[in-house]
């Protein structure tokens, strides 16, 4: 093949290409500090790391929800700042390693700019697939202007390290408050978690947490959201939920198997929240419950379990448990809403939080 046949778009289109700078003129910060806001992590004030469980749970986890816990889905950095330029330093606990989604979405950031309720997409740290560290400019305007910028942490990467740098005269101040002080917990699989968003961002618990404005806890842990007691017990020490989201299905095996964990895992965190509003959502369509009516069927069971086990709860005179179909969640257009068959695209998770949007509001008022 000669040079001029072989193709390298990111020589010949500068947009392509990775950019990292490191200038010698940023300042730089810890977002852990005030007035920047770090939400996402309940455990950070206490582990002071980027991790979605804590360090030393109080019981015994299994190893793999242990190890995704690591994984910074959820995150946000928030705050105001009148700077021209806006940096990330990152030290990621590896490179990517998904073949089904982008860099981008496993390791890089990306930012918002604008008021809660009218964010509007910045740009995002294009990472290599070999990187582990990097340098980004994430934008520079030409206007010194106060403005709320949101930063979404990594999908499914750890961050061991984080930096924000501004101009060495830009000023930061504390970003507006969430509409609510409490947060939304949600618990599931990789789907929850975000595989496979081109971005951070665009994971559904992240849009949704831009339009309602809140904190969300996200607890999707990739092929491992399977209901495991020990991980209710660990759930339901999160402080102040103003609601729990259970979105396991996809990984809760077979419908014997759902059996046995779906009343377990309620009834743990019923303990704890004996009126905190619980969101049972079953499962998207997959590409291969058209071709396979043994997995459709298998979907149509697990969907059945779930719903009786609410109506059960709610006929036990629980007000406070709510049951939705994720089977229509992705639409008409379904079949073209997923990457692989089974992770939502960008589309099918803007997809997932329209549809969500209003069973969560209505949950929050119960």
């Amino acid at each position: 093949m000669t040079e001029t046949t072989k193709v390298n778009a990111a020589r010949l289109d500068s947009n392509m290409n990775v950019e990292c700078q490191a200038d010698q003129t940023v300042k730089w910060w810890d977002p852990r500090q005030a007035p920047m806001h770090v939400a996402g992590f309940a455990w950070l004030e206490k582990d002071g790391k980027y991790r979605r469980l804590p360090v030393e749970p109080d019981y015994e986890i299994p190893v793999a929800v242990d190890i995704l816990a690591n994984c910074t889905s959820g995150g946000q950095v928030r705050f105001y700042s009148d700077t021209k330029e806006l940096h990330v330093r990152v030290k990621l606990s590896g490179s990517a390693y998904l073949n089904n989604m982008t860099p981008m979405g496993q390791c890089g950031f990306d930012l918002y700019v604008g008021q809660p309720g009218n964010q509007q997409y910045c740009a995002t740290a294009s990472v290599g697939s070999s990187v582990t560290e990097y340098t980004y400019r994430l934008f520079k305007f030409t206007d010194r202007e106060r403005r709320c910028l949101t930063l979404n942490f990594p999908l499914y990467q750890g961050v061991e390290e984080l930096w924000i740098g501004t101009d060495q005269d830009a000023s930061i101040w504390e970003a507006p408050v969430y509409e609510r002080t409490d947060k939304i917990v949600i618990y599931g699989t990789s789907i929850t978690q975000g595989g496979c968003a081109s971005r951070p961002g665009m994971s559904y618990p992240n849009i949704l947490s831009r339009q309602l404005n809140m904190e969300f806890i996200n607890l999707g842990f990739s092929g491992n959201g399977k209901g495991e007691p020990n991980v209710a017990k660990v759930i339901r020490e999160i402080p102040d939920p103003a609601l729990f989201v259970m979105d396991y299905e996809a990984n809760s095996g077979s419908v014997d198997m759902m059996e046995s964990t779906l009343s377990v895992f309620l009834d743990l965190y019923r303990e704890k929240h004996p009126e905190v509003p619980i969101l049972l959502v079953s499962c998207i369509k997959f590409a291969g419950e058209t071709f396979d009516p043994e997995v459709k069927q298998r979907k149509l069971e697990r969907k059945r379990l779930q719903k009786e086990e609410v109506e059960k709860r709610i006929a036990a005179g629980d007000r406070y448990i709510t049951f939705y179909d994720g089977s229509e969640m992705l639409g008409e257009n379904w079949a073209e809403c997923t990457v692989d068959g089974i992770h939502p695209s960008d589309y099918g998770f803007m997809q997932m939080a329209q549809q969500l949007l209003p069973v969560i509001k209505q949950c929050l008022k119960s």
